[in-house]
């Protein structure tokens, strides 16, 4: 089993695996939001992985009264380009530190008029654009194949969206957000044809989270905070990047409120399938899956080859 290799801030903590850190919530943090306020009893501990290492330190801490662990998507200073964000790593980790729910927050460009600069919306499906990534952690002797014709988790979105009508943020509670490659923004050509699919609005990162998530039976669900109307827009030549960066800012003051009201109400009980996502998942006959690659999963397909 991988270990958790603790950071400088936590090496006075006992050594037993007792008291390995744990998490019940992972918050994944995008553009704008790099630390969680308000987390309390902090450490940062640095997990090793079977698929390297994750994007940076976890800051582990109470907050609202509940375990939490913050992860830096493009760690902090913003290092990783969208293809190069260390997905596998940061999701298994995720499963390490025993965290069951993963809220996302992502900057994002809005598609339709409607949906304006410094409002969110909770995604309830993805498209996928993208065309580098690796989004299983299965191979190696082992398939399996999980439903995600309903990519979020039900519930969390659920309470993301209360949480922002909560603190009063204007949310949208439903909508398509299409994963592109990145680094690079959509040509005009490109982002009409989004416009025309109907899509809500276009990122570079979800969707790739949400696979993986899927696949270690982890709860997940978003909140895109809208920064811009992409390219499309008439106007949107004559907004500034100062602009921009003022919406980025505000979004992410207004994420960090919204974060604190989901997790604070977040209930203890599950009402969603995402936990059991690998049964009847798994195709590969245990008899013949290496024994390497079942060391390798053993944190997520541990308990049904047993």
């Amino acid at each position: 089993m991988p270990k958790l290799k603790k950071s400088a801030a936590s090496k006075s903590s006992s050594k037993k695996s007792s008291s390995a850190p744990k998490a019940e919530i992972g918050i994944i943090g995008g553009s704008g939001l790099y630390s969680m306020e308000g987390l309390t009893n902090t450490r940062e501990v640095r997990i090793k992985t079977p698929f390297g290492d994750p994007s940076d330190a976890f800051v582990i801490g109470t907050l609202e009264g509940k375990q939490v662990a913050f992860l830096a998507r493009h760690g902090r200073g913003h290092r990783f380009l969208p293809a190069e964000v260390p997905y596998r790593a940061n999701i298994y980790a995720m499963k390490l530190l025993g965290v069951d729910r993963i809220i996302s927050v992502s900057a994002v460009g809005s598609l339709q008029e409607e949906l304006r600069p410094g409002e969110f919306l909770v995604p309830d499906q993805f498209f996928d654009r993208t065309k580098a990534r690796v989004y299983t952690f299965f191979g190696n002797g082992i398939v399996a194949h999980v439903a995600f014709d309903k990519p979020t988790c039900p519930q969390v979105a659920g309470v993301l969206s209360d949480a922002s009508e909560h603190s009063k943020v204007k949310v949208y509670r439903r909508g398509t957000y299409v994963c592109i490659e990145g680094p690079r923004f959509s040509t005009i050509a490109e982002a009409h044809v989004h416009r025309q699919l109907r899509f809500e609005v276009v990122g570079m990162t979800n969707v790739t989270e949400a696979v993986l998530a899927r696949e270690a039976e982890i709860c997940y669900a978003t909140i895109a905070m809208i920064t811009d109307y992409d390219c499309w827009h008439p106007e949107h030549d004559a907004v500034t990047g100062a602009q921009i960066i003022a919406t980025l800012n505000q979004n992410a003051l207004n994420a960090q409120r919204v974060l604190r009201e989901a997790v604070r109400s977040m209930p203890a009980e599950h009402s969603c399938k995402c936990g059991k996502a690998l049964a009847g998942a798994i195709f590969t006959d245990p008899k013949v899956i290496p024994p390497e690659t079942k060391k390798k999963l053993a944190a997520i397909v541990g308990k049904y080859l047993k």
